[in-house]
């Protein structure tokens, strides 16, 4: 007999649960009573939006997944809240040592107090600081390309007082070095008293490309450009160049051209001198985008805007490149790992050589195996033997 439908006989409910003339589900919505005298909808109306409101998920833009976390921006911490020593370094009373002294003798004085111990924060834009009475300046941000001549030291303080890099700029305000030039090498060096272009420069986290023009007696093959390009190992640890290329090559000579990311002490002398080549004149010609063009030597400009707004544009793209090169560390407890290949040990504890073991290991003869007991001898026949023959 065929199953009767009542789906569209006339007289019956629409079921509202799943089998038909069953019990409607506990919380479900009754249908709505349709209204004969309302008119139905036009077609032709535009859908209703659907607002993000309790409970509604919403969409997020798809992003590109880079698997590490974004590079902070390179902001100035010169206004954000600091230590004490720090904001009178760096308004040009010293080093932090002299500013220490400072306030140990109790001649700074912070909202009207006398700054008594060291390590005080301070906001250097709420705050009222003064030395001596007079009220702290902060200083202008001020920044410099200088091209450093052979025998000048970068450095601020020399106790034999020989020549310094910041003694060719003006001393309205304390700058520094940003990284070194060795005494005798030349060339370009920035020289600023903003600490966080400074250091983000010279960290080698950030890896900041500095170009060098080199000459080195002898001439340098294959071998020696393959091996600094892999790298060698010095006193300092694993050094490698970033790039090198020969720009003239003569009988008794090489002028080459070198770049680094990070640059220790003496870098490319070391490397070079390792090698087997002396180098006879090393010149730095660029510092990331920035150039030395026709500076004369021992000359100084002031940098633009734009310069220094492309300084900053390098740090982070060099960043970004050495986070991409650094290879990244795997979980851990997920994909394979790697088995030891050690051999598991029995449990029992290995003695300790003696001397007559190291005697015979080293002239290679049996060891003297000399055993003392405290329990008598037993004869063949058996039995003990006191007094013996």
């Amino acid at each position: 007999m065929p199953r009767r439908s009542y789906k569209n006989s006339p007289g019956k409910k629409p079921s509202v649960g799943k089998r038909t003339g069953g019990k409607p589900k506990r919380g479900a919505r009754k249908p709505k009573a349709k209204n004969a005298e309302s008119e139905p909808k036009s077609q032709s109306s535009p859908p209703k939006k659907r607002t993000a409101g309790k409970g509604t998920a919403t969409k997020r833009p798809a992003t590109k997944r880079t698997g590490r976390a974004p590079a902070a921006a390179t902001t100035s911490t010169r206004d954000l809240p600091q230590r004490l020593q720090r904001l009178l370094a760096a308004a040009g009373f010293g080093s932090r040592r002299q500013c220490e002294s400072l306030i140990e003798e109790g001649r700074v004085e912070v909202d009207g107090e006398i700054a008594a111990e060291l390590g005080t924060v301070v906001d250097p834009k709420s705050s009222k600081v003064l030395v001596d009475g007079v009220p702290l300046r902060q200083q202008k941000l001020v920044y410099y390309a200088v091209n450093k001549p052979t025998g000048f030291l970068s450095t601020n303080a020399d106790p034999r007082g020989r020549q310094r890099v910041i003694d060719l700029v003006p001393h309205s305000e304390r700058v520094f070095p940003v990284g070194r030039l060795d005494q005798s090498s030349q060339g370009l060096m920035l020289l600023t008293n903003d600490g966080d272009l400074a250091q983000q420069l010279s960290h080698p986290k950030y890896g900041v490309r500095k170009v060098y023009r080199v000459t080195v007696a002898g001439k340098i093959d294959g071998e020696t450009m393959r091996s600094m390009r892999k790298g060698i190992y010095i006193s300092d640890g694993f050094v490698r160049v970033e790039g090198a290329k020969i720009v003239k090559s003569r009988a008794r000579a090489t002028e080459m051209e070198i770049t680094l990311r990070e640059g220790k002490n003496r870098e490319i002398r070391r490397i070079l001198a390792r090698l087997g080549h002396k180098v006879q004149m090393l010149r730095r010609i660029a510092i990331g985008p920035l150039r030395i063009g026709d500076l004369p030597v021992g000359a100084h400009r002031v940098l633009s805007r734009d310069e220094v707004s492309r300084l900053r544009k390098a740090i982070e793209h060099s960043r970004e490149e050495v986070a991409d090169e650094t290879p990244r560390r795997r979980p851990a407890g997920k994909g394979p790992t790697k088995r030891s290949t050690k051999k598991k040990s029995a449990g029992k504890r290995r003695r300790a050589e003696s001397r007559n073991d190291v005697t015979a290991r080293r002239t290679s003869r049996k060891p003297a195996t000399t055993k003392f007991s405290f329990k008598p001898k037993k004869s063949d026949e058996g039995g003990s033997i006191i007094g013996g023959d």
